[in-house]
This record gives structure tokens, C-alpha cells and sequence, in this order.
């Protein structure tokens, strides 16, 4: 009960905080005033004057596009380069290296795709000034980027006759300072001020309270009796060959809180730490950890109210909030069920209790016992619909039957709520393939919002639906088969498979989370990743504003009562069956051979 309450407790402060931040944002991308604006104004008009934009300049979809691909170019070699060169650089008070070529640009292509896939620890590889003026920044504007795409779109579905649909760079910096700025400086000064690092010290070596025995192999020895005296190691009443005594400890140090703010909130997802938000100083306790997880989905859910208020339809905001939140609710459920009866093995003969007597129960191998099952799975459900891809415990020990749900939320194309502006944008597509499937069922030429869909708008709504299923189906596809690629898996069979299968879901859903048994630091998987991430961000960008151009360009129709609705009960479920049959129809034979393969081996 203690665990229902908690989910419950969860989803419910989401909606609570995701209504008013919709409207907020609304005011903001309309240029109306906000009790912000007598002090964000100001430094918006000055980012204006020193970059040279005329906020009344308006551009076409094309011109928008070029401007979206020029200004992510740019951040992908600059991120580059700053990687390449870090050890020449100042803020590297550990005196890190250079960070090798392939593994810099796969980091570049995560962070300004939104993705944020590591394939590296953070406090080991990057500099600080790497993390904060490297990838913070692009945690900004890349979340950025979705979002002014999102309304790039909303103005074609709103305007009529016309080939206007907003300045890129004007919605940009009136997303980065007035919604994404104020928002993070709170979240930040929240997490800093409940334990969560922030400083720019180098890291310290603090004493044990306790030393510890570990091995030749590094592997700490439990019930090993101590004798620093002598410097001895005995287990059971043996001396312990090879066994050493240790006595202190290496905390890292660094501006964690400013990071892990925005890595949350514009669903980037990338942790200063290597263990991201299972790190006590990235993640310490439950109240931080509400904070983190609701940030998540926060913006994600909030732009679903932004949009029906934008169009003109608060109903069609809410249907389509309803599609995304019932799929939410559908995926926590499988993996709260799943985590909490664990498996047949865990349970076998009594090796591991999985009672939820004063414990949590289940299975909590991976899991921070901080957290236990239910903040975990609310985590791993919340990350993996949104383009997020953090974590507060390793999804690779999850069980068969729930890892698969976190990996088919990636797999549907990151539309169950899914990154700031981009999840969407993508489930408008699905929309628009909804209306016009069903307006083939019942003979009337399809309709969305007064705007008549035709063969140019569903070529791109398929081209934008169908990019992450093919950039996932294609990259596994190959690295399947591809010389040396055992060597990346943790484990053999249907699990490692599904490790696989796991990392290409995450980067062609432009997620970033990791079966932790996974290594992805190799040329091949690199130089693959990192395509995969640039393919599956952009072509949906391309065609989210092609149809947006064109719709711009189309007059109003006028509803009639034939015409199909869109905010009723029944195309809340057609959404919701496309959404499905679309992920079922591309995944089921990749999904068979991993995780539903080793759920049918585990009953056995």
C-alpha cells in the first residue's frame, strides 16, 4: 500500500505542477508579459542587440530548418574540439587528459541531440570546465531547440495562408531565458541546498570511518577481521592471500547541482557523476529525489496544456496529455508489478527474501536501498518516456519483463511525453497519422484542427514516425553482427542481446539511459551511437517542419458534423492503438529475441 501511495503520490504532483507551468509557457512563446518579464525582458532584448537578430524577422520552414541544422553543427564541433583540447584548458583541477576522438564526438552528437548517452564516467573523463561550459550549455539549448520546433509547428497549425512560422533564434532565447533559466536557478538552488555537490574544488581524500579488506582482484571481503597493527587480513580464522587494508576514500568534487538541474528538467539526462543519480552526491536522499524525477516529465507534460491553450483548444491539450499519461501509467504499472514479484530464481528456496515485511522486497539488486522499488521504477518509467536517460539504479538488473517496458517507451519513439518539445511534436505525427487512418475508415478526407491532411503531411508524419524505429532496427542490425561486438556485452544469450538492443533503443530514442552492463567506449559503437543519435534527432526535425510550412500555407475549415473529433474518448484510444501498433509491428521480433526470450527462460 506504502508503494501505491507513493506512485500515486507522484503522478499526482506532475499534473499538479505541469497545468500552470503550460500556461507560463504559453504567455512567454506569445510575447505576453509574465510576472518574470520585468527582469528577463531586458536581458532578452540584449541578447538581441549584441547578436544582431530582429525579433520582428520571420522565416519559412526551410530557413527555420537551416537555422536549427546550422546552429546544432556549430555546437557539435565546438563540443568537439573542447573535449579534444580540455587538458590545455583552465577548470581541470584533477588534470585530466584529452578525451579520445571517437568518444568525443559520440559525447557531442549526444549532447546537442538531446540524448546525453555517456559512454564514459564523468568525474573520471571530463573537466569541469568540459561539463559546465560544454555540456551544460548544451543541455540548454539543445532542450532549447525541441522546444522552438514545437512551435514552429503549433504556428502552421494555427496561421492560415501563410509561409510564416516564427524566428528560430528569437524562440530560442526566449526559451533558454525565460522558461529554462528561472526554472533551473530554483531546481538548482533546491538540490544544492539538500546535499546534492556544488563547488569547484579538485576531489579530496577523505578517511574511512571504517578501513576495509578487499582482494588481489579489488573485490571488498565481507566478515574480514582487521589487524591494522600488523597489517593483517584474516576471513574465517584464515589469512587472506593477497588481501590489502583500506583506509581511505576518493570523494569527488565539482558543480553537480547546476547540471544534474537542467540534465533533468530539459530531459537531457546526462549525470556529472559515472553512476548518474545513484551517486549519494548527485542524488542523496528521497526529497531530492522527488525533485529530479518530477523535473523529468515536468516540461514535457506542461507543453501538452501549452499546446491546446496555443491552438485554441484547451480539449485537444488534453486529449492528447491523456494518450501520453494513460501509456505512463500503463508502463510504471508493468514495471512496479514486475520489480516487486522479482523472479522465480530470486525467490527459489528461500535465496533471497522478497517479502515487503519492513523491507522493500522484491527485487532490489541494482537499486539503491535509499530508494527502494517503487522510487526506482517510478525513475526508470518516468526517464525512459521522456529523451532522459538518467537513473537512480541500473536498469540492466531489472527484470526481464520490466526492463522491456522501459526499452519499448524508447522504442515508440520517445512520445509518451518524450524530450521537451520533440515527444510532442512526434505524437502530433502519430496524430496526424491517427486522423488520417480514421478518416479512411469512415470515407471523409482527414482533419486535424481546421486543417485538411494530405499526401504531403502523411509522407513526412511516416518519415518522422518510422525514424527511430529504423535507426534502432538498422544500427542493432549491424552491430549484431559486427567482429568483436561480444566483447561490449556483460552477458551472454537473450540478456546480452537485450543489453545491445537496450543501447541502440536509447540512442535512437534520443533517451541516453544504459543497461549498465553494456560498454559502449569502442570506435564501432562510438562512430554508431553517435549517427544513430544525429539521424534519429534531425529527420524528424526536417519533417516536423516541412508539415508545419505547409499547413501554415492552408486555410481554415470550417467543422462540421461529420467532421472526425479529435479531444473525444475514442481518438484518445486510436492514438494510443497507432502509437502501440506502430512499436508492436517494428519491435516484437526484435523484443522476442531479448527480453521476452529470457522472461520465458527465467520460467522455466
Amino acid at each position: 500500500m506504502n508503494a501505491v501511495f507513493q506512485y500515486i503520490l507522484y503522478l499526482a504532483i506532475l499534473v499538479i505542477l505541469a497545468v500552470p507551468l503550460g500556461m507560463y509557457i504559453n504567455r512567454v512563446m506569445t510575447g505576453k508579459k509574465t510576472f518574470l518579464s520585468f527582469v528577463l525582458t531586458p536581458c532578452e532584448n540584449f541578447v538581441y542587440k549584441i547578436s544582431g537578430v530582429n525579433k520582428e524577422e520571420q522565416m519559412n520552414w526551410k530557413k527555420y530548418a537551416v537555422s536549427v541544422l546550422v546552429f546544432s553543427g556549430i555546437g557539435l564541433v565546438a563540443l568537439t574540439l573542447i573535449q579534444l583540447f580540455q587538458s590545455f584548458l583552465p577548470g581541470n583541477p584533477d588534470g585530466l587528459p584529452a578525451v579520445k576522438w571517437d568518444l568525443a564526438f559520440n559525447t557531442a552528437a549526444s549532447f546537442i541531440t538531446n540524448t546525453n548517452w555517456q559512454a564514459y564516467s564523468g568525474e573520471s573523463t571530463l573537466s569541469y570546465f568540459s561539463q559546465a561550459l560544454g555540456l551544460t550549455v548544451q543541455n540548454f539549448v539543445s532542450a532549447a531547440t525541441g522546444i522552438a520546433v514545437l512551435f514552429a509547428l503549433i504556428r502552421g497549425l494555427v496561421r492560415v495562408k501563410s509561409d510564416q512560422l516564427g524566428n528560430f533564434w528569437v524562440d530560442l532565447t526566449r526559451i533558454v531565458i525565460h522558461i529554462l533559466l528561472p526554472l533551473n536557478i530554483v531546481i538548482a538552488l533546491l538540490l544544492a541546498g539538500n546535499g546534492v555537490v556544488q563547488n569547484l574544488q579538485s576531489g579530496q581524500t577523505v578517511s574511512l570511518l571504517e578501513p576495509v579488506a578487499v582482494s588481489a582482484d579489488g573485490d571488498i571481503l565481507e566478515n574480514a577481521q582487521i589487524d591494522q597493527e600488523t597489517g593483517t587480513v584474516t576471513v574465517d580464522g584464515k589469512p587472506a592471500e593477497g588481501a590489502e587494508i583500506v583506509t581511505e576514500q576518493f570523494v569527488p568534487m565539482g558543480p553537480a547541482a547546476s547540471q544534474v538541474a537542467i540534465k533533468q528538467s530539459g530531459t537531457n539526462g546526462g549525470g556529472f557523476f559515472g553512476v548518474n543519480s545513484a551517486h549519494p552526491l548527485e542524488n542523496p536522499n528521497a526529497f531530492t529525489n522527488l525533485i529530479e524525477v518530477i523535473s523529468i516529465l515536468l516540461i514535457p507534460a506542461a507543453l501538452c496544456f501549452t499546446f491546446g491553450k496555443a491552438v485554441g483548444n484547451k480539449k485537444q491539450g488534453t486529449a492528447i496529455f491523456a494518450a501520453m499519461f494513460i501509456c505512463l501509467v500503463i508502463a510504471l504499472s508493468v514495471i512496479a508489478v514486475n520489480e516487486q514479484l522479482a523472479t522465480p530464481q530470486l525467490a527459489q528456496n528461500g535465496n533471497v527474501d522478497i517479502s515487503e515485511l519492513n523491507q522493500a522486497g522484491g527485487n532490489m539488486e541494482g537499486k539503491e536501498s535509499r530508494f527502494g522499488i517503487a522510487s526506482s521504477a517510478v525513475w526508470g518509467a518516468f526517464t525512459t518516456a521522456a529523451s532522459n536517460g538518467s537513473v537512480n539504479s541500473m536498469h540492466d538488473s531489472y527484470t526481464p519483463l520490466g526492463g522491456m517496458a522501459m526499452m519499448l517507451l524508447m522504442q515508440l519513439g520517445e512520445v509518451v511525453f518524450g524530450g521537451v518539445g520533440c515527444g510532442l511534436y512526434g505524437m502530433l505525427a502519430f496524430a496526424i497519422l491517427t486522423v488520417f487512418i480514421a478518416g479512411l475508415m469512415v470515407g471523409r478526407t482527414p482533419e486535424f484542427l481546421g486543417k485538411k491532411i494530405e499526401p504531403y503531411e502523411m509522407k513526412w508524419a511516416v518519415l518522422v514516425c518510422l525514424a527511430t524505429p529504423a535507426a534502432i532496427l538498422v544500427g542493432s542490425g549491424i552491430a549484431a553482427v559486427w567482429p568483436g561486438i561480444d566483447d561490449s556485452l556483460k552477458n551472454a544469450g537473450a540478456h546480452g542481446f537485450s543489453e545491445m538492443l537496450y543501447a541502440y533503443s536509447s540512442c535512437g530514442g534520443n533517451n541516453g539511459s544504459a543497461f549498465a552492463g553494456f560498454n559502449g567506449n569502442t570506435v564501432f559503437l562510438n562512430l554508431s551511437l553517435g549517427l544513430v543519435m544525429l539521424f534519429a534527432r534531425f529527420l524528424p526535425v526536417i519533417g516536423t517542419l516541412a508539415i508545419a510550412g505547409n499547413l501554415a500555407g492552408k486555410k481554415k475549415i470550417a467543422a462540421t458534423a461529420g467532421t472526425l473529433s479529435t479531444t473525444n474518448a475514442m481518438f484518445v484510444f486510436l492514438l494510443i492503438f497507432i502509437v502501440l501498433l506502430v512499436g508492436a509491428l517494428s519491435f516484437f521480433p526484435a523484443l522476442a529475441l531479448g527480453p521476452l526470450a529470457e522472461f520465458f527462460q527465467n520460467m522455466m
